[in-house]
């Protein structure tokens, strides 16, 4: 066998490796997304994609890694569908589109469970560890990130000087929380329409063009 055969061959395995992961992976999501974390089991997923529970094993080792890298993967799916369009605008309408595209995406059920993070969030509050860690991490990031994006539509001149970042980035996200509960827990679909126009009307409070809302 000459080198470029065995550069070829390890070349395709490296590839079917990774899209063994990533199908594990997005598998393991939709579960925990429903199930919670605490119930991947390397037999179910094994069984759901036929593959053996060795194989599922060799790509993490332990059932925490396991999840540690679910987490990782569904956040790699949130960026995808909510942060990565917003940033296609700027200021004020950037706020707007990561807002929307937060219901968008529980909406959509880009999960079957709704927003992975509020489901896994709900498991492990009380429970320490590394998983919990990398939760609480997760969604550390998401509010900073609210808070920045509000910090530089208020540095752009499209808000009010005298808004709080940090509270108004809490009150967003607890719309979409809200709305979470109400379609997870209560089957209300109504929610969502709810929740945009209580999330529209308090950004209008503070803009300095209101206006610009108006067609959001």
């Amino acid at each position: 066998m000459s080198s470029f055969d065995v550069m070829t061959t390890t070349d395709g395995r490296v590839l079917r490796g990774e899209q063994t992961r990533r199908a594990i992976l997005h598998r393991a999501g939709e579960l925990a997304s429903v199930e919670g974390l605490d119930n991947l089991s390397i037999g179910r997923l094994a069984t759901d994609l036929g593959v053996s529970k060795s194989g599922v094993f060799a790509h993490f080792g332990s059932k925490e890694e396991l999840q540690l890298a679910t987490i990782g993967s569904a956040r790699d799916v949130f960026v995808e569908h909510v942060v990565t369009p917003a940033f296609r605008e700027r200021g004020l309408a950037r706020l707007w589109a990561i807002c929307e595209n937060r219901l968008d995406y529980v909406q959509a059920r880009v999960f079957p469970g709704g927003c992975f993070f509020y489901a896994v969030a709900h498991e492990y509050g009380g429970r320490p560890g590394r998983v919990r860690d990398r939760i609480a991490a997760e969604e550390t990031a998401w509010l900073e990130l609210l808070q920045r994006t509000i910090e530089s539509a208020r540095a752009a001149g499209e808000l009010e000087p005298g808004v709080d970042p940090v509270q108004l980035a809490f009150e967003l996200d607890a719309y979409v929380g809200a709305t979470h509960t109400a379609v997870m827990l209560h089957d209300d679909s109504t929610a969502y329409d709810r929740a945009r126009t209580a999330m529209r009307e308090r950004l209008r409070r503070v803009a300095v063009r209101p206006e610009l809302l108006e067609s959001a």
